[in-house]
């Protein structure tokens, strides 16, 4: 990937400036309970000393990010009370008065610049077409919109509640900084990401190997194994200096307090279930739905004992522990250990084969993808680290343009079930067939001298996404199957979509461990 040298970037900032627009039309509609825990959070941080911010526990939404994001939501604070002082006393539980709520919005759209930046920056990376004299077939506004304007990435914060925006924007940033070779301003800005929201320990991996593989040895031999005499101790001290650094302003005053367990038993609460309120698309989906399937078998055979059947409780949207009925109940070492199945064969593909920044980016993905679909207690919002990456892959590669396509429809529909209330409804839909219809049609566009993008059979597949839809949205709610079976629609989006996203994630790893290294060269360049 070659940065580019001329090109105007005015249109960047026209799309920049409709995108926040759009984003104060949103300040109005439904937010989760996601938007009290933050509220809730901002009164911790600005009414109790830093010694008591890890053990509050008034409100049940207990502050579990890492120090530095706590340090964020502090500084938000003092700009909160501005707002309304009242929103900043702990005991006001479910504060949500107009002034609130119009300081939370538009503070996830003011930190929103820090995405805007990573966005440009990774546009930058971008080779660019020189057959193509319309802007809009090239690949760096293409990848723009894909980013810029991410449909998931957009419902979750500006409908349903988040700081993601912020947060994949230091994600997004430490990407385009490896791509450029600039790998020390990568791994800052990768430590920074890691104590805002330590969910990215996913990708963990993938910059740890990478870093020390093609920072800290300088030389491969010819066959592309690593040259172990070119190995540079002073890289190695400078790279350790800036991440221990990191993790020392961030965790420091409270191992100076004593508090580092205390800390970590919110970081990492494994108490919690295997899957979370709303299942996400992942393996564990699967491995449910073929469990319930087997027990309700069981039953109608009366070969299980019905009282000691599991009830449809795990998919009642509680966060809660349950026990499968008859496959075996999953711990969370044995999600550790699939995941690391899971992902090892694409880091160790990525220290004995070097592919450059663009093979990094692959090895990325598939982490992500790899704990998204062996993880405990995976959030569904979790896809989105494996597309927006993705998106950068979309724009440089037939192939990898087919997989997003995939992967973000799956992905992006397995978050309906996130926005329920009525009157959004129309408005996640109509901003979903934009997405889904630009990115296709897009896409096709620019590669369209190398054929279809899909073939008949993921076509088909994904067409099949209408009517499940349909069927969800318009026809359950009309159906005595609400009391029966109050866990159908969600079963059958997260298990529709599992398909899909398992589907990207084997043909990611196909075309990492089969792609010559050579053309991976060659693309890098």
């Amino acid at each position: 990937m070659a940065a580019l040298t001329a090109v105007s970037w005015s249109w960047f900032l026209t799309l920049a400036i409709g995108l926040s627009l759009l984003k104060c039309l949103l300040i109005t509609t439904y937010h989760s309970t996601d938007f009290e825990v933050h509220r809730n959070w901002l009164a911790i941080t600005h009414s109790l000393p830093v010694s008591q911010w890890y053990y509050e526990a008034t409100s049940e939404w207990t502050l579990d990010y890492p120090p530095l994001f706590a340090w964020f939501e502090y500084g938000l604070s003092h700009i909160a009370k501005y707002f309304d002082k009242e929103m900043l006393v702990i005991q006001h539980l479910n504060h949500a008065s107009p002034a609130t709520v119009l300081f939370q919005r538009l503070s996830v759209i003011l930190t929103d610049i820090v995405f805007i930046y990573a966005v440009r920056e990774c546009c930058r990376c971008v080779n660019g077409r020189k057959e193509s004299k319309e802007l809009l077939e090239e690949p760096v506004f293409i990848l723009a919109v894909l980013l810029l304007w991410n449909f998931g990435l957009l419902i979750i914060d500006h409908i349903h509640f988040q700081y993601n925006g912020f947060l994949f924007g230091f994600l997004l940033l430490s990407v385009a900084r490896l791509l450029q070779n600039r790998h020390l301003e990568g791994a800052l800005a990768f430590a920074v990401l890691l104590n805002l929201k330590h969910i990215y320990l996913y990708v963990a991996p993938a910059y740890g190997i990478y870093l020390l593989r093609s920072y800290c040895f300088t030389k491969s031999v010819p066959d592309g194994s690593v040259k172990w005499s070119s190995f540079s101790f002073t890289r190695l001290v400078a790279l350790g200096t800036i991440v221990c650094s990191v993790f020392a302003v961030s965790f420091g005053p409270f191992i100076a307090m004593g508090q580092l367990p205390q800390v970590l038993s919110r970081l990492f609460p494994f108490k919690r279930g295997l899957c979370h309120a709303y299942w996400a698309p992942n393996f564990w989906a699967l491995y449910n739905a073929v469990d319930k399937a087997l027990s309700i078998l069981g039953l109608k055979l009366k070969l299980l004992d019905a009282d000691g059947a599991s009830k449809a409780s795990m998919t009642g949207g509680l966060v809660q522990e349950f026990r499968h009925t008859v496959l075996p109940s999953v711990s969370p070492l044995t999600t550790f250990v699939c995941t690391l199945v899971s992902i090892t064969p694409a880091v160790l593909c990525l220290w004995r084969k070097p592919q450059g920044p663009r093979g990094f980016l692959r090895c990325l993905i598939i982490c992500a993808l790899g704990s998204f679909m062996f993880g405990w207690h995976v959030h569904e919002k979790a896809i989105l680290i494996a597309i927006l990456p993705l998106s950068l892959m979309a724009v440089d590669n037939q192939r990898d343009a087919g997989i997003f396509i995939i992967l973000t429809t799956t992905g992006h529909l397995s978050l309906f079930p996130l926005i329920f209330t009525a009157p959004e409804q129309p408005i996640k839909i109509l901003l979903m067939l934009l997405f889904t219809i630009y990115s296709l049609a897009s896409l096709q566009r620019l590669f369209r001298k190398e054929g279809s993008l899909l073939s008949w059979l993921e076509a088909v597949y994904l067409t099949g996404l209408v009517p499940l839809e349909v069927f969800c949205e318009v026809v359950y709610p009309l159906t005595s199957w609400q009391q029966t079976l109050p866990f159908l629609p969600l079963l059958l989006t997260s298990v529709y979509c599992a398909l899909g996203v398992t589907y990207s994630f084997f043909k990611l790893y196909l075309s990492m461990l089969t792609e010559p290294e050579g053309m991976q060269k060659r693309k890098d360049q």
